[in-house]
């Protein structure tokens, strides 16, 4: 009972919608310029903690940010004007998803590069070792452990 009561609190955890910070002074009168900023506060960083984008943090900055993007909407700044205001005044690390550039090159391709490299490096071992073909002997039970095995499959067998 438990550990399905358990199990339910969990998935109610799961089902709630993520919490915003966005306060009710900083929405747009337009709902579509409002759904354009909160589009692009969920791409971009919070710079206070990081792995939280502006739409999710609490943070004054964060908040400075939000007002900020829909500033420049209001302004009549397309969405790729904005991120580029911004990346302009912040730095790249402003954006949560990195633009496929040249100098993010490494970035994007590390991860990829390290699966694949992992993968090639299994599949050399297991290959190396089948080679091989070195089997690694069990040695035999001894007697008192045949006698504890004859033991244990007879319990098992009067179980069933």
């Amino acid at each position: 009972m438990r550990r399905m009561m358990v199990a339910f609190i969990a998935l109610m955890l799961l089902a709630v919608p993520a919490a915003h910070a966005v306060q009710p002074d900083e929405i747009m009168a337009d709902p579509a310029k409002e759904a354009r900023a909160r589009e692009l506060s969920r791409e971009l960083r919070c710079m206070v903690c990081q792995n939280q984008s502006i739409d999710d943090s609490d943070a004054p900055l964060a908040r400075d940010l939000r007002l900020l993007v829909r500033e420049r909407i209001g302004a009549g700044d397309s969405n790729s004007q904005v991120l580029d205001f911004l990346v302009a005044r912040y730095g790249e690390f402003v954006l949560l998803k990195p633009r496929f550039e040249a100098q993010t090159l490494l970035l994007w391709l590390l991860g990829p590069l390290l699966l694949i490299g992992g993968g090639v490096a299994l599949w050399l071992q297991i290959r190396r070792r089948a080679r091989s073909g070195v089997d690694v002997p069990v040695p035999p039970l001894t007697p008192d452990e045949q006698a504890k095995l004859a033991a244990l499959m007879s319990d098992e067998a009067k179980s069933s």
